[in-house]
Protein backbone atom coordinates (compact mmCIF):
# COMPACT_ATOMS: atom_id res chain seq x y z
CA UNK A 1 0.00 0.00 0.00
CA UNK A 2 1.39 3.40 -1.00
CA UNK A 3 1.93 6.00 1.70
CA UNK A 4 -0.14 9.18 1.71
CA UNK A 5 1.30 12.10 -0.27
CA UNK A 6 3.15 14.83 1.63
CA UNK A 7 0.02 16.95 1.79
CA UNK A 8 -1.61 18.60 4.79
CA UNK A 9 -4.83 20.53 5.27
CA UNK A 10 -4.47 23.66 7.39
CA UNK A 11 -7.60 25.19 8.87
CA UNK A 12 -7.57 28.66 10.41
CA UNK A 13 -10.61 29.51 12.52
CA UNK A 14 -11.54 32.85 14.07
CA UNK A 15 -9.97 32.22 17.47
CA UNK A 16 -7.13 34.39 18.71
CA UNK A 17 -3.74 33.21 17.49
CA UNK A 18 -4.11 33.20 13.70
CA UNK A 19 -0.32 33.68 13.57
CA UNK A 20 0.02 29.96 14.30
CA UNK A 21 -1.75 29.05 11.09
CA UNK A 22 0.32 31.38 8.96
CA UNK A 23 3.58 30.12 10.42
CA UNK A 24 2.52 26.53 9.78
CA UNK A 25 1.94 27.34 6.12
CA UNK A 26 5.37 28.98 5.85
CA UNK A 27 7.22 26.14 7.53
CA UNK A 28 5.40 23.46 5.55
CA UNK A 29 6.23 25.18 2.29
CA UNK A 30 9.91 25.24 3.28
CA UNK A 31 9.65 21.53 4.13
CA UNK A 32 8.20 20.67 0.72
CA UNK A 33 4.77 19.72 2.06
CA UNK A 34 1.78 20.63 -0.09
CA UNK A 35 -0.73 22.68 1.89
CA UNK A 36 -4.48 23.10 1.45
CA UNK A 37 -5.85 26.10 3.34
CA UNK A 38 -9.40 26.66 4.49
CA UNK A 39 -10.09 29.75 6.56
CA UNK A 40 -13.26 30.87 8.30
CA UNK A 41 -14.77 34.30 7.69
CA UNK A 42 -14.15 35.23 11.33
CA UNK A 43 -10.48 34.31 10.88
CA UNK A 44 -10.21 37.11 8.34
CA UNK A 45 -11.57 39.51 10.97
CA UNK A 46 -9.09 38.21 13.55
CA UNK A 47 -6.21 38.78 11.13
CA UNK A 48 -7.20 42.45 10.94
CA UNK A 49 -7.23 42.73 14.75
CA UNK A 50 -4.06 40.78 15.51
CA UNK A 51 -1.71 41.26 12.57
CA UNK A 52 -0.75 43.63 9.79
CA UNK A 53 -0.96 40.81 7.24
CA UNK A 54 -3.19 41.09 4.21
CA UNK A 55 -5.49 38.13 3.59
CA UNK A 56 -4.04 37.82 0.08
CA UNK A 57 -0.59 37.30 1.62
CA UNK A 58 -1.93 34.62 3.95
CA UNK A 59 -3.55 32.78 1.06
CA UNK A 60 -0.37 33.10 -1.00
CA UNK A 61 1.48 31.06 1.64
CA UNK A 62 -0.65 28.00 0.79
CA UNK A 63 -0.42 25.80 -2.29
CA UNK A 64 -4.21 25.64 -2.63
CA UNK A 65 -6.93 27.73 -1.00
CA UNK A 66 -10.49 26.50 -0.56
CA UNK A 67 -13.47 28.74 0.13
CA UNK A 68 -15.10 28.12 3.50
CA UNK A 69 -18.50 27.41 1.88
CA UNK A 70 -17.21 25.17 -0.94
CA UNK A 71 -18.59 21.88 0.29
CA UNK A 72 -17.63 20.23 -3.02
CA UNK A 73 -13.92 20.99 -2.56
CA UNK A 74 -11.41 18.15 -2.82
CA UNK A 75 -10.72 18.22 0.93
CA UNK A 76 -14.37 17.43 1.67
CA UNK A 77 -13.86 13.90 0.34
CA UNK A 78 -12.05 11.00 1.96
CA UNK A 79 -10.83 9.89 -1.46
CA UNK A 80 -8.54 12.94 -1.52
CA UNK A 81 -5.46 11.62 0.23
CA UNK A 82 -3.65 13.68 2.84
CA UNK A 83 -1.43 13.17 5.86
CA UNK A 84 -4.19 14.76 7.91
CA UNK A 85 -5.26 18.20 9.08
CA UNK A 86 -4.24 20.87 11.58
CA UNK A 87 -6.65 23.53 12.79
CA UNK A 88 -4.53 26.42 14.04
CA UNK A 89 -6.00 28.06 15.96
CA UNK A 90 -9.16 26.12 16.64
CA UNK A 91 -12.10 28.03 18.09
CA UNK A 92 -14.48 26.40 20.55
CA UNK A 93 -17.23 26.70 17.96
CA UNK A 94 -15.23 24.77 15.36
CA UNK A 95 -14.16 22.24 17.97
CA UNK A 96 -17.77 21.70 19.03
CA UNK A 97 -18.94 21.16 15.45
CA UNK A 98 -16.20 18.63 14.84
CA UNK A 99 -17.01 16.83 18.09
CA UNK A 100 -20.69 16.55 17.18
CA UNK A 101 -20.17 15.54 13.56
CA UNK A 102 -22.74 18.16 12.54
CA UNK A 103 -20.56 20.30 10.30
CA UNK A 104 -21.66 23.52 8.61
CA UNK A 105 -18.48 24.74 6.89
CA UNK A 106 -15.72 23.23 4.78
CA UNK A 107 -13.30 23.63 7.69
CA UNK A 108 -15.30 21.42 10.03
CA UNK A 109 -16.31 19.05 7.20
CA UNK A 110 -12.66 18.51 6.26
CA UNK A 111 -11.84 17.81 9.92
CA UNK A 112 -14.70 15.31 10.12
CA UNK A 113 -13.44 13.58 6.96
CA UNK A 114 -9.95 13.42 8.46
CA UNK A 115 -11.35 11.60 11.47
CA UNK A 116 -13.53 9.18 9.52
CA UNK A 117 -10.56 8.23 7.33
CA UNK A 118 -8.50 7.64 10.50
CA UNK A 119 -6.00 10.30 9.55
CA UNK A 120 -4.29 12.54 12.08
CA UNK A 121 -6.30 15.58 13.17
CA UNK A 122 -4.65 18.11 15.47
CA UNK A 123 -6.74 20.87 17.02
CA UNK A 124 -4.86 23.81 18.51
CA UNK A 125 -7.78 24.81 20.71
CA UNK A 126 -7.47 28.41 21.84
CA UNK A 127 -9.70 29.15 24.83
CA UNK A 128 -9.34 29.66 28.58
CA UNK A 129 -10.73 29.08 31.10
CA UNK A 130 -12.61 25.96 30.01
CA UNK A 131 -15.98 24.88 31.35
CA UNK A 132 -17.10 21.28 31.65
CA UNK A 133 -18.84 21.32 28.27
CA UNK A 134 -15.60 22.31 26.55
CA UNK A 135 -13.72 19.58 28.37
CA UNK A 136 -16.34 16.96 27.47
CA UNK A 137 -16.08 17.92 23.80
CA UNK A 138 -12.30 17.59 23.99
CA UNK A 139 -12.62 14.17 25.64
CA UNK A 140 -15.06 13.05 22.93
CA UNK A 141 -12.66 14.20 20.21
CA UNK A 142 -9.75 12.43 21.85
CA UNK A 143 -11.80 9.23 22.04
CA UNK A 144 -12.48 9.30 18.29
CA UNK A 145 -8.87 9.97 17.34
CA UNK A 146 -8.23 13.71 17.40
CA UNK A 147 -5.26 15.22 19.20
CA UNK A 148 -5.96 18.28 21.32
CA UNK A 149 -2.86 20.48 21.30
CA UNK A 150 -3.50 23.89 22.88
CA UNK A 151 -0.80 26.42 21.96
CA UNK A 152 0.99 26.41 25.30
CA UNK A 153 4.45 28.08 25.35
CA UNK A 154 7.47 26.05 26.44
CA UNK A 155 9.54 28.33 28.63
CA UNK A 156 12.34 25.76 28.99
CA UNK A 157 13.22 26.67 25.40
CA UNK A 158 14.09 30.18 26.66
CA UNK A 159 12.32 32.02 23.83
CA UNK A 160 13.71 35.45 22.98
CA UNK A 161 10.52 36.78 21.42
CA UNK A 162 7.00 35.92 20.32
CA UNK A 163 8.25 34.44 17.06
CA UNK A 164 10.39 31.92 18.97
CA UNK A 165 7.37 30.85 21.02
CA UNK A 166 5.21 30.43 17.91
CA UNK A 167 7.93 28.46 16.10
CA UNK A 168 8.43 26.06 18.99
CA UNK A 169 4.70 25.46 19.36
CA UNK A 170 4.00 24.79 15.69
CA UNK A 171 7.20 22.77 15.42
CA UNK A 172 5.94 20.45 18.17
CA UNK A 173 2.64 20.08 16.30
CA UNK A 174 4.51 19.14 13.13
CA UNK A 175 6.45 16.56 15.16
CA UNK A 176 3.13 14.69 15.39
CA UNK A 177 3.32 14.15 11.62
CA UNK A 178 7.00 13.24 11.61
CA UNK A 179 7.94 16.59 10.06
CA UNK A 180 11.01 18.22 11.59
CA UNK A 181 11.41 21.80 10.38
CA UNK A 182 14.33 22.63 12.68
CA UNK A 183 12.57 25.11 14.97
CA UNK A 184 12.09 23.00 18.12
CA UNK A 185 14.38 23.33 21.12
CA UNK A 186 14.49 19.70 22.23
CA UNK A 187 14.79 18.84 25.89
CA UNK A 188 17.88 16.76 26.59
CA UNK A 189 19.56 17.46 23.28
CA UNK A 190 19.66 21.22 23.79
CA UNK A 191 20.38 20.88 27.50
CA UNK A 192 23.43 18.75 26.73
CA UNK A 193 24.61 21.30 24.17
CA UNK A 194 24.20 24.09 26.73
CA UNK A 195 26.12 22.07 29.32
CA UNK A 196 29.02 21.54 26.92
CA UNK A 197 29.14 25.27 26.19
CA UNK A 198 29.00 26.04 29.91
CA UNK A 199 25.78 28.07 29.64
CA UNK A 200 23.29 25.66 31.21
Amino acid sequence: MESSPRRLIVGISGASGVQYGVRLLQLLRNAGVETHLVMSKTAEVTFAYETSLKIADVKAAADKVHAIDDMAASISSGSFQTMGMIVAPCSVRSMSEIASGVTTTLLTRAADVTLKERRRLVLMVRETPLHTGHLRSMASLSEIGAIIAPPVPAFYAKPHNLEDMIDHTVGRVLDLYGIDVGVVSRWGEDQELRRRKGIA
